[in-house]
C-alpha cells in the first residue's frame, strides 16, 4: 500500500476506535452505576443504546447522501461533535429524560460517524480500489472493543461513570476530530467519481429495466444478510458468556472464552486482506456466513471442551462479515451512490441490533441453549442469500 492509504487507513481507524468506544462500547462500563445513581433498571441504560441505533439507522440514508455529496470528511467531522454532545448530555442526566435525549443525540452521531459513513468516504476517495483500505480500517478498528472497555473502565474507577462520559467526549473533540480534519476533501480525492462518469455510469446501471430490478433484488438480499448477521453479533455481544455457561462452562471460564471473540475477529480480517483478497468478495462473505454454524455443530455434537472453537469461528467470521458491509456493495454496484446504497443497506442491521440484546435474552431464558438453533437457522438463510447472488461486477 503506498503512502496515502497507510495514512488514511490509519487516520480513520484510529478515528473509529474512539467512535466506538464512546457509543457502543460505554454502556457496558457504566449501565449498573448509572442505573443506581439515577434509580432506574440497567435494563432502561441498555435500552438508550437500543434507542441510539434505532436513531441510527433511520438517518443512516440521510448520512450516506451527506457523504456522496460532500465527501466524508464534513460528516466524520460533524459525528464527532455530536458523539460529543450526546455523551456531554449524558453525563449530565439526572433522570430518564435526559438519558433518552442524550441516546438520541448518540444516535445522530452513530448514523454520521461510525463503519458504513468510514466505508463511503474511504470509496469516495478511491472508488473500485477501496478494498485494501476498507480492509486496513475494520483492522485497525477491531481494537475499539479492547480500547474501549479497558479505558473505560480505568476511567470509571477513579472518576465515576460521569468521568468516562466527559473523557470520551473528550477525545473525540480533542483526538478524533482533529485525525478525521486529516482525511483528503472530496475534492482532493484521486479516484473520485466525476459527474460524467457518474452519469456514464447511472446510464450504464439504471437504463436497463434488468438492471434496475437486479439492483433492487440484491439490494434486498443484502439487507437482510446484513441483518441477521448484525442480530446475530449484538446478541452474542451481550450474551456469551451466559449462553457458555449454558452448555456447561463455569462462568468465570467462559468470560475468558468469551474474550477471544475480540481477536477472532481481527484474526478473520487478517484473513481477508491474506487470502480471501484473491476471491470475489461474495465468496468470503459465503464462507463467512458458514462459520457461526460450524461452530454451533462443534458445540452441540462434541460440547463444552470445545465452546473455544465455537467463539472462535463465531468471530473469525463475524470479522469478515463486517468488512463484507463495504466491499461487497461495492463490487457489486461499484462506487457510484455508495453512501446513500450504505444507508439503507445497514438500516435494517441497525434495527436488527437494537432489538437483539433484548429479544436474544428472552429468547436464552424461554429456550435455553436451544437459542443457538436460531442464529443457526439465521446464519444458514444468510448463506442461501447470499448462494442466489450471482459473482459479477455491477457493469457486467
Amino acid at each position: 500500500m503506498t503512502n496515502s492509504v497507510y495514512r488514511i487507513v490509519t487516520v480513520v481507524g484510529a478515528a473509529q476506535i474512539i467512535s466506538h468506544a464512546g457509543a457502543y462500547y460505554l454502556a457496558a462500563v457504566i449501565a449498573i452505576p448509572a442505573s443506581i445513581e439515577l434509580a432506574i433498571s440497567s435494563a432502561t441504560v441498555y435500552a438508550g443504546l437500543s434507542l441510539a441505533l434505532a436513531v441510527s439507522g433511520i438517518a443512516g440514508p440521510t448520512a450516506g447522501k451527506l457523504v456522496d455529496r460532500f465527501g466524508g470528511r464534513p460528516v466524520l467531522i460533524a459525528s464527532n461533535l455530536l458523539l460529543a454532545a450526546g455523551l456531554s448530555l449524558l453525563a449530565l442526566a439526572q433522570g430518564l429524560g435526559l438519558l433518552l435525549l442524550a441516546y438520541a443525540v448518540l444516535g445522530l452521531g452513530m448514523a454520521t460517524g461510525m463503519f458504513e459513513v468510514a466505508f463511503a468516504a474511504v470509496v469516495r476517495i478511491f472508488g473500485k480500489k477501496s478494498h485494501n483500505v476498507l480492509v486496513g480500517v475494520t483492522m485497525v478498528a477491531g481494537f475499539a472493543s479492547v480500547a474501549g472497555w479497558t479505558i473505560s473502565v480505568f476511567v470509571e474507577a477513579r472518576y465515576g461513570w460521569r468521568g468516562a462520559c466527559w473523557f470520551w467526549a473528550a477525545m473525540n473533540v480533542l483526538v478524533a476530530l482533529p485525525l478525521n480534519t486529516l482525511i483528503p476533501r472530496a475534492s482532493d480525492s484521486t479516484d473520485a467519481t466525476t459527474p460524467t462518469e457518474a452519469k456514464n455510469q447511472a446510464a450504464e446501471v439504471g437504463a436497463v429495466p434488468d438492471d434496475a430490478k437486479r439492483e433492487k433484488y440484491i439490494t434486498v438480499l443484502l439487507a437482510f444478510v446484513f441483518a441477521s448477521s448484525g442480530f446475530i453479533s449484538m446478541g452474542m455481544m451481550s450474551h456469551l458468556p451466559r449462553l457458555l455457561e449454558g452448555v456447561g462452562v463455569p462462568l468465570v471460564v467462559a468470560f475468558s472464552i468469551g474474550a477471544l471473540v475480540g481477536p477472532a475477529q481481527i484474526s478473520g480480517r487478517i484473513l481477508d486482506f491474506t487470502f480471501l483478497r484473491r476471491l470475489h468478495p461474495l465468496i468470503g462473505t459465503r464462507i463467512a456466513a458458514l462459520a457461526h454454524p460450524l461452530g454451533i455443530a462443534a458445540l452441540v455434537v462434541l460440547g463444552a471442551p470445545f465452546a473455544a472453537l465455537f467463539v472462535i469461528l463465531h468471530g473469525l467470521g463475524n470479522g469478515i462479515l463486517i468488512i463484507a458491509r463495504g466491499t461487497l456493495p461495492l463490487a457489486l454496484f461499484g462506487p457510484q451512490g455508495f453512501g446513500r446504497r450504505q444507508g439503507w443497506l445497514t438500516m435494517p442491521a441497525k434495527f436488527a441490533q437494537a432489538i437483539a440484546p433484548f429479544a436474544f435474552g428472552l429468547a436464552l431464558t424461554q429456550w435455553g441453549t436451544g437459542v443457538l438453533w436460531l442464529t443457526f437457522g439465521l446464519a444458514l438463510c444468510s448463506f442461501a442469500a447470499l448462494c442466489l447472488i450471482a459473482s459479477k461486477p455491477h457493469n457486467s
